[in-house]
């Protein structure tokens, strides 16, 4: 009844002649993010990222194109929808799956349409071209204007551009519409920490579409297209991208006073020299001002503006001998941040241009004199904010899946890595490439040590870090080449040591989460440890920040990444909450500790002495024969044939031999040696000889079943035997302490088997030495199956000679 009433109703209304109701256009709508930032609110359709979006390349006519446009979803061969009003709004150049961008939803393939005018003034076609620039569209996109094609693209990091003169029609509106499509993981493309689905763990909501700032500006037909600057510490090579047979010159300022020019041929370096030259460095990040002509047939046809600093990049021999990363020719410890770029309200994109600045600003205040942008490529503001506040970046290629990227992605990893190099190499911030993290998309550790080369090539004046966390999860393992040795502990810090030729540092470490109501993007969350309160959570932080100290003096790491400068989704290990509402930690401590590091961490302030000689001879300090008496030992296992008369069998999940009180001095140097016969060798641990730890043990003589090879361990650190030992055979294992070349040892059968660094002092001792287990996290474990017999250990690293003569003695 209700439903004829409503229709008589209308009927009657048209046939007494009246007005048809309008229904409303559609119009743009934010959404609601489940947490929003100080600056979500300030977004609307007339202020959407306003600024000039390339500070490097300045021109003086351009118009941002970015706001509100006709958004539709798009199907599989769908035809373009030229003169077709879309039936949703949507604002530019929020990815389309953020709040900001008003439509927040995934999709997998779009289409975004509005309509521009260019300006009279800009005489385009009178001697001018028209440019539309995108500084980013994720992933695959198809540029139309007025229904003609000008453009297709791949790559959801780099910026394009496309003159798009032709395809105008006289004045007035001009239609222009985007199609995109990003399949996320759903491919092997390049997409860093993005997924299709947040998966509440590392992994977090995609964002697809356009994402950083469209924009269109009239350009003559000979134009200046790109700008390469390379700075030493008195010059600048200046390198035009223009036509050939054009001429460049550059000139250098200070304010408005003039300090140096050069004038060339295009498209070839230029040696620009800069008088009384001022470095740029984190203390004192100085720019200069650089305009750039370019003429032809003697007449300027072009102008644009740019900036550099001073500055090198580079390694040399501290005081304690070790290899560390030089600023300007100094020893400088890079004490990093760990930086994802990700919002909740904009996802990729940073709301405002403030919101962009405001990170980097907090990484300054509090002490951090570095950045290690992780597996994401940003606007370039965001290294224009780097340059002017003086953060030295460390900068990610954007990895693929986690496990081996597809033969058929391969050469377009390698052509996005290279055109990110490309597109960045002009930034002073800028020191250091990252072209694959913990061995996520990496196929081959040939083709990784390939890779790296290739980059160094591309950028000599750089670091090339050719695997960050190389100890670490996918990793394929150490290809040799880069500039860096990279590892990763959580919560650490890692402590690599440097080679002759390869710098050392923690790649990540850290990771301290404490829980904020209200201010969680899923109301919970976790980090790889949780805290109750600001006061822990920071006291912790001080604590993990002195190791890095203490691994800077005594292994030789030259930089460190704390994980990390905000809370993501569900990880709740930020200095800020992920909505940056809140600060979880007292930001005072946190930025005394850093200014600490990097002022005592340059190897000059510490050396590890010489040990004590050690008692000589080599029965040692004990010395168990196993032979029908357990000496000393608490008795367990059975006695059997040994190596050497008899030994003892252990059943390897109970039985072990405790010498009531620990034996070893873990701070010094120390050896341990044993016979031992296995039963079995599969992948379960099994510890010959160990001292306990307050948690974990000082060291394990041991088969380490993920390996299945014997090992001389610390947690995480193992010298490791050569191949998997023989059931049923004996074997005669050695594990050397050596503080002063900082390495553990491993010995089999009187040859030297495998050696690890382990630099970092260890502790006094606190627990008693066994014999047939391990412990670890607290608990009994890593029991022997199998006969252990003629137990020696020294307070001293046996020399290779004594372990040798230890061996023949007992044959």
């Amino acid at each position: 009844m209700k439903k004829h009433l409503a229709v008589g109703l209308i009927a009657g209304l048209l046939l007494a002649g009246a007005a048809t109701p309008a229904y409303a256009a559609p119009t743009w709508h934010a959404g609601i993010p489940p947490i929003a930032t100080p600056w979500t609110d300030k977004v609307g359709p007339n202020n959407a990222l306003p600024e000039y979006p390339r500070p490097q390349l300045t021109r003086d006519k351009w118009q941002n194109l970015n706001g509100v446009w006709e958004f539709a979803k798009a199907d599989v061969g769908q035809a373009v929808p030229t003169g077709q009003s879309l039936g949703e709004r949507v604002l530019v150049p929020y990815p389309i799956e953020s709040a900001l961008s008003g439509i927040q939803r995934r999709e997998d393939r779009m289409w975004y349409r509005r309509n521009f005018t260019v300006p009279t003034g800009w005489k385009v076609g009178q001697g001018n071209r028209l440019r539309l620039n995108f500084g980013a569209v994720d992933y695959d996109s198809k540029i139309f204007v007025n229904g003609t094609q000008v453009a297709t693209h791949r790559g959801g990091y780099d910026g394009f551009d496309v003159d798009v003169t032709d395809a105008l029609k006289g004045t007035g509106p001009q239609e222009l519409i985007v199609w995109a499509e990003d399949l996320t993981d759903a491919t092997g493309q390049p997409i860093g920490k993005q997924r299709r689905t947040s998966d509440r763990g590392i992994f977090y909501q995609g964002s697809s579409g356009i994402w950083r700032t469209v924009w269109m500006e009239p350009v003559p037909a000979d134009s200046i297209g790109g700008l390469t600057l390379t700075p030493s510490l008195s010059d600048v090579t200046v390198e035009v991208a223009a036509p050939a047979g054009t001429t460049v010159k550059a000139v250098a300022r200070d304010g408005s006073r003039t300090v140096g020019s050069v004038t060339g041929a295009a498209g070839t370096p230029l040696r620009l020299p800069i008088s009384k030259p001022k470095l740029w460095s984190p203390d004192k990040p100085f720019l200069y001002d650089l305009d750039v002509s370019l003429l032809s047939a003697g007449k300027t046809v072009d102008k644009v503006g740019s900036y550099f600093g001073l500055r090198t990049i580079g390694s040399k021999k501290g005081a304690d001998g070790k290899l560390r990363i030089t600023v300007n020719g100094k020893i400088l410890f890079n004490m990093m941040n760990l930086d994802q770029g990700f919002w909740p309200d904009g996802l990729y994109t940073a709301p405002t241009d403030a919101a962009l600045k405001w990170d980097l600003q907090q990484d300054k205040a509090m002490g951090f004199n570095a950045v290690r942008k992780h597996i994401k490529v940003e606007p370039d503001r965001w290294y224009y904010w780097a340059d002017k506040l003086g953060l030295l970046v460390w900068q990610d290629m954007p990895s693929g899946n986690t496990g081996p990227l597809p033969a058929e992605w391969r050469d377009q990893f390698e052509a996005e890595l290279h055109e990110m190099v490309r597109e960045h190499r002009s930034w002073t911030s800028i020191v250091a490439w990252v072209p694959f993290n913990e061995g996520w998309g990496e196929w081959d550790r040939a083709a990784t040590g390939r890779i790296a080369d290739s980059v160094k090539a591309q950028d000599p004046s750089r670091l090339v870090n050719a695997h960050s966390g190389v100890n670490c999860c996918n990793s394929k393992g150490d290809s040799g080449r880069g500039d860096v040795i990279d590892f990763h502990q959580y919560l650490g810090p890692a402590s690599p040591s440097p080679s002759e030729t390869r710098v050392a540092i923690d790649g990540e470490h850290g990771g301290y989460g404490l829980k904020v109501s209200n201010h969680m993007w899923f109301g919970d969350g976790q980090a790889y440890e949780m805290t109750p309160d600001k006061a822990t959570l920071t006291a912790k932080y001080v604590a993990n920040q002195q190791d890095v100290l203490t691994s800077a003096q005594h292994c030789g790491i030259s930089a460190a990444i704390y994980t990390q400068i905000t809370d993501v989704e569900a990880e709740l290990n930020g200095f800020f909450t992920y909505d940056r509402q809140v600060t979880k930690m007292d930001l005072r401590q946190v930025k005394a500790i850093n200014q600490k590091i990097v002022r005592e961490a340059d190897g000059s302030g510490t050396s590890v002495p010489p040990p004590p000689a050690g008692t000589p001879g080599l029965e040692g300090v004990a010395y168990w024969p196993l032979d029908g008496s357990y000496g000393s030992l608490t008795p367990a296992g059975t006695f059997v044939e040994g190596h050497t008369g008899q030994g003892v069998a252990l059943n390897g999940s109970s039985e072990f031999l405790d010498a009531g009180k620990p034996v070893l001095n873990t701070a010094s140097d120390y050896s341990a040696a044993a016979w031992v016969k296995l039963d079995k060798a599969d992948g379960a641990f099994q510890t010959v000889v160990s001292q306990d730890g307050p948690t974990v043990s000082d060291f394990f003589l041991q088969y380490s079943g993920a390996d299945q090879r014997f090992a001389m361990s610390f947690a995480g650190v193992r010298a490791l035997g050569p191949s998997k030992p023989e059931v049923g055979r004996w074997y005669h294992l050695v594990g050397v302490r050596d503080t002063v070349k900082g390495e553990l040892r491993l010995y089999v059968d009187g040859e030297l088997a495998g050696t690890a660094g382990a630099c970092l002092p260890q502790g006094a001792p606190t627990g008693n030495t066994v014999i047939g287990r391990g412990k670890y996290n607290g608990n009994p474990v890593d029991y022997l199956d199998g006969t252990v017999d003629q137990v020696h250990l020294y307070d001293r690293a046996l020399s290779p000679t004594e372990i040798r003569e230890l061996y023949a003695s007992n044959q």
